[in-house]
């Protein structure tokens, strides 16, 4: 199912995020550049209190949803195997309409699976839209006291003076203002039509 997938994915994508913040560099990483700050998001949003809610929380959702598709599975496995066994004995117009029966459960199954997978996907985005903003005011803070001239993001540095980086000040600091979310599967706003 894909909606495993998804908190796999997400829990992946944070848990890769979080061994690449901990990697060492070179033990003499040269000198402070003044004015040069980095900022690593990924590492935010993996070791934050509040990034960690969130990542739970979905795990959750996911799991909730994985409970309600789950019948949906068995009775069409279930269905799918007795047309198999009978498939000798059962009447040519019964096997055709139970046929039509289960192909119309299969498609309200994927495209439960499908609606689900895509509120959880938006669940998820609007969430880290949250902490983005949360975050936003903290970065300029941060900028400004240790007279940031530019601020790189991490993604982009290969190798870095660890002085340089802001990433465990803002996580401080988001830790303080923003410890949690809750919330839960949200439906996707409906799409205008053109």
């Amino acid at each position: 199912m894909k909606l495993i997938a998804i908190g796999a994915f997400a829990l992946a994508s944070l848990t890769a995020s979080a061994a690449l913040a901990q990697t060492q560099g070179p033990a003499n990483p040269g000198p402070a550049i003044p004015g040069v700050c980095v900022f690593y998001s990924q590492r935010v949003l993996a070791q934050s209190t509040v990034g960690q809610a969130v990542q739970t929380r979905v795990e959750q959702l996911a799991k909730e949803v994985q409970g309600e598709l789950q019948p949906y599975a068995t009775a069409i496995q279930t269905e799918a195997q007795a047309l198999q066994q009978g498939a000798a004995t059962i009447p040519a117009d019964q096997m055709n309409q139970r046929r039509q029966a289960l192909q119309q459960r299969i498609q309200e199954a994927q495209q439960l699976e499908a609606t689900r997978d895509n509120e959880l996907r938006y669940t998820l985005a609007q969430q880290r839209q949250k902490i983005s903003e949360a975050i936003e005011p903290i970065l300029v803070a941060v900028y400004q006291e240790k007279g940031c001239g530019i601020m790189l993001d991490r993604e982009s540095v290969f190798i870095l003076n660890p002085a340089m980086e802001v990433t465990d000040t803002v996580i401080q600091r988001l830790n303080a203002q923003l410890p949690t979310l809750n919330f839960n599967r949200m439906p996707v706003p409906a799409q205008p039509q053109s």
